[in-house]
């Protein structure tokens, strides 16, 4: 890993000197302000003859685990004739340890992999991109994206989220598994959970989600009991990360919090944030996503209910037939890597940037700690 660093820094080092400016397709911008008209048209107007973007115009800058950005635009008159977008919305890794952190844990390579490879296949509720691309050696990547701001509704740890917004958000995630799992040539590419999970430890997850284990328990996030087995949280982890090897495969998202979900005009519910994709198994993203996204008295009172529903509609879009029994053991012993986290995230190594605000990361720990002590989850593993 300290080759990495020590790369990414060295180029970060050389474009702050040199500050390139991009101009054609195959280069990626170093930041949002090097982006210039002709590199836009390259990469925007390329299906339409004529058409050039002739003026840019940034919005305000987003930083969290990318440097986020939307861009206004204005283009010739074939621009306009054709319709194309007038803004779009950007993911970049432009700061330095956005460059480290995504490049260590793959996140350049999977994300941009998924927009241009697997999106185009999928009829699920998720941006597109109209552009994607990394450079591994520099540690940058630029995703350009639709702008679905005005169309659709952004949510976090606040949004009310019901049964029925709850049944939108599985008939996103059964679509994405059950494809996936029916046609295996969707999972070429993309590493298996277990493999992207080392990938990420790279950056010091164990030590680091320990650290922030006790911090959440001394601050009374987690759950007296669980914080008195401790000791037990990061063996379990990696169980049930493993667990993943011996059971039905499918790409997951890996990262379904609340706060990358959208809802539509029309109601339905969107997933975006896909920088952590893989081939694992779906009761990763089910514990993820029922874990922050309801109120803990909500998931109380519905967790079931909600399993068997998924299980249904995955069976239906060409996923396995999975007992509930089996089900109900899974979604218990996932819960762990969705606890990982958000621990990492609320005390980080100095090697990745601040990614969520800290009443975000309260929340969502006081829910998933919730649930791991409601469900007895470090009992399910077994002897």
């Amino acid at each position: 890993m300290q080759d990495i660093v020590d790369r990414i820094t060295r180029r970060f080092n050389e474009d702050q000197q040199l500050k390139p400016k991009a101009t054609t397709a195959d280069q990626i911008p170093i930041s949002y302000e090097s982006m210039t008209p002709q590199w836009l048209t390259a990469v925007l107007c390329r299906d339409v003859p004529g058409a050039a973007v002739v003026a840019l115009e940034l919005g305000p800058a987003d930083d969290g685990s990318s440097n986020r950005r939307r861009i206004h635009l204005t283009y010739n008159e074939a621009g306009r004739q054709a319709k194309l977008p007038p803004s779009v919305f950007c993911k970049a890794a432009h700061a330095l340890l956005n460059r480290i952190m995504l490049t260590v844990a793959k996140c350049t390579y999977v994300e941009s992999t998924f927009y241009m490879s697997l999106r185009p296949r999928l009829q699920i509720t998720a941006p597109k991109a109209y552009f994607a691309n990394y450079d591994e050696d520099a540690g940058t990547q630029i995703i350009m994206l639709n702008d679905i701001a005005g169309e659709a509704t952004f949510c976090d740890e606040r949004t009310p989220v019901d049964r029925e917004v709850f049944s939108r958000q599985i008939d996103t995630l059964a679509e994405l598994h059950g494809r996936t799992h029916a046609d295996p040539q969707l999972r070429n590419g993309f590493l298996t959970w277990p493999k992207l999970w080392r990938t990420h430890m790279q950056l010091g997850h164990e030590q680091f989600c320990d650290k922030g284990f006790v911090a959440a328990g001394e601050r009374g996030w987690i759950p007296a009991r669980l914080v008195k087995r401790r000791a037990e949280i990061w063996p379990r982890t990696m169980e049930c990360v493993d667990r993943h090897a011996a059971l039905p495969q499918m790409v997951t998202h890996n990262d379904v919090h609340l706060k990358n979900w959208f809802a539509t005009r029309d109601g339905r519910m969107g997933l975006g944030d896909w920088q952590t994709v893989a081939v694992g198994n779906w009761s990763r993203d089910f514990a993820y996503a029922i874990s922050t996204a309801l109120t803990i008295e909500n998931r109380r009172a519905w967790e079931k209910d909600l399993l068997r529903m998924y299980l249904e509609k995955l069976r239906e879009r060409g996923g396995p037939a999975v007992l509930f029994e089996e089900a109900w053991t899974l979604y218990r012993q996932q819960l762990f890597t969705a606890l990982a986290f958000w621990t990492l995230t609320l005390t980080p190594s100095t090697e990745q940037p601040d990614m969520q605000p800290e009443h975000t990361t309260e929340a969502f720990l006081k829910r998933i700690g919730a649930a791991i002590d409601d469900l007895d989850a470090l009992d399910s593993f077994g002897g």
